[in-house]
């Protein structure tokens, strides 16, 4: 386990106490450390280890525990407690986060939980979003002044009501309908006379998203703008709620896991190397039959030159030299675009230009290593045609590679799928099948001059 020393001996006392068990000297030992090294220690717990120390711990502790947890150790920790026990630690529990393990519980569940709380409307709104929008992100524990208020009174209700250190400093201004009218900071607040109101140094140009915004166009919005909260409206622009920085963080964390894990053609971004055998298979073994598919394709596209490859068996030798450079050019561009696309920084509406730019790196790349490869192929086999053919087909391949790698993570973005499905299973099902094909065919024309 990566983590400092004193962490690795809380770890080891914790478990050593609750196994004799002398569960007061547990809880001692997990209350004397903080929230986040609280949160990796109860991640190295067994599972009946955690169910004995959520049983000592208070309400108010255990919901700090579940709003810093991820999504699925959340479930997995509340899924065997008594439904009262749930439904005092939902109501403690920041909103976005309580509406998460609600939805993540199955409906009879989470349907006795909500009828076991006693204010469950801060809940309530949320989960009727899908949790990768901003309305599912989004709490509904936010700051918020009418454009009338004067500052000496603004500051009276920030100290009657004394948010929560969550809750984000910025003061949201709305109008009579609750619409969404401007925004300010606690500096503007404390250093304007008494009597001003609030209307006159409110920032009335507010970035917003609607609730129906996808969460990583959230994060490009709020890493754009520079803020630690957005807001979130609906389509009147009506206030609903806030998606502040540390639920980004999570965002951030959660797609790029997501798109790696894709990349790497796996289909969960949940998976662990400990977690239950299921679960890896679920999340990968698909993508192998997939991988069993496009390589049958690829060995169709040899077999059709069986017959050649009898007659000069120099040719099995080199084919995978021209399927590996086109394997790992494309993944170069299918990495490249996906970033740029995840990032903002390209379209699906610039497929010409990004294309264009591949093929000529892709024929740059092709001429610089096809060249290399070919002379090394002349020295060591003594055949000028077999360094041609090589040469030529790697030339091919790489702007093949550049192409593919380009064009479908674009084109999956274009009809609305995450580009990072353009996995190396995919891509390189292309340029297997194209550079086997485009090789043998180039080696079948040379084939009197090869022998």
């Amino acid at each position: 386990m990566d983590q400092v020393p004193e962490l690795q001996l809380a770890l080891e006392r914790l478990q050593s106490a609750l196994q004799e068990p002398k569960l007061d000297q547990a809880l001692e030992i997990f209350n004397d450390l903080a929230l986040g090294d609280q949160v990796e220690i109860f991640n190295h717990l067994e599972d009946d280890e955690r169910r004995s120390l959520i049983a000592q711990l208070g309400v108010e502790a255990t919901a700090d525990l579940f709003d810093r947890l991820t999504d699925s150790d959340t479930l997995d920790a509340a899924e065997d407690l008594p439904i009262e026990l749930l439904a005092d630690i939902l109501e403690e529990m920041q909103p976005d986060e309580a509406a998460d393990l609600l939805g993540d519980l199955s409906p009879e569940q989470a349907s006795q939980a909500l009828d076991e709380m006693e204010d469950p409307e801060d809940v309530l709104p949320l989960l009727g979003y899908p949790d990768e929008t901003a309305g599912g992100r989004m709490t509904t524990e936010y700051i918020a002044m009418r454009r009338h208020t004067r500052v000496k009174q603004a500051l009276e209700f920030l100290r009657e009501v004394n948010p929560d250190h969550e809750v984000p400093y910025y003061i949201f201004v709305l109008d009579r309908e609750k619409r969404l009218v401007g925004v300010l900071g606690l500096r503007e607040l404390v250093v304007s006379t008494p009597d001003t109101m609030v209307e006159d140094i409110m920032d009335p140009d507010v970035v917003y998203v609607e609730a129906g915004v996808d969460q990583e166009e959230v994060a490009r919005q709020m890493s754009r703008h520079e803020i630690s909260a957005i807001p979130v409206v609906d389509q009147q622009r009506h206030m609903l709620g806030v998606i502040t920085h540390d639920d980004i963080l999570d965002v951030i964390s959660e797609e790029a896991t997501e798109d790696i894990y894709l990349l790497a053609s796996m289909s969960s971004n949940e998976l662990e190397p400990d977690s239950p055998v299921s679960q890896h298979l679920r999340g990968r073994l698909p993508w192998l039959f997939v991988n069993t598919l496009t390589a049958l394709v690829a060995a169709w596209v040899i077999s059709n030159f069986e017959g050649m490859i009898a007659q000069l068996a120099v040719l099995a030798v080199f084919q995978s030299v021209v399927a590996g450079l086109g394997g790992n050019a494309s993944s170069q561009t299918v990495a490249l675009t996906v970033r740029s696309l995840a990032l903002g920084k390209t379209s699906p509406s610039r497929i010409r230009k990004v294309l264009g730019r591949e093929i000529t790196v892709g024929l740059l790349q092709g001429l610089a290593v096809g060249t290399v490869v070919a002379v090394g192929v002349y020295l060591w086999r003594g055949n000028i045609y077999l360094g041609l053919v090589i040469g030529l087909a790697l030339l091919a391949n790489l702007v093949v590679a550049g192409v593919a790698g380009a064009l479908i993570p674009l084109g999956l973005g274009r009809i609305g799928m995450d580009p990072a499905l353009a996995s190396s299973v995919i891509v390189t099902a292309f340029t297997d099948s194209l550079g086997f094909l485009i090789f043998l065919s180039l080696a079948a024309y040379f084939l009197p001059r090869l022998l």
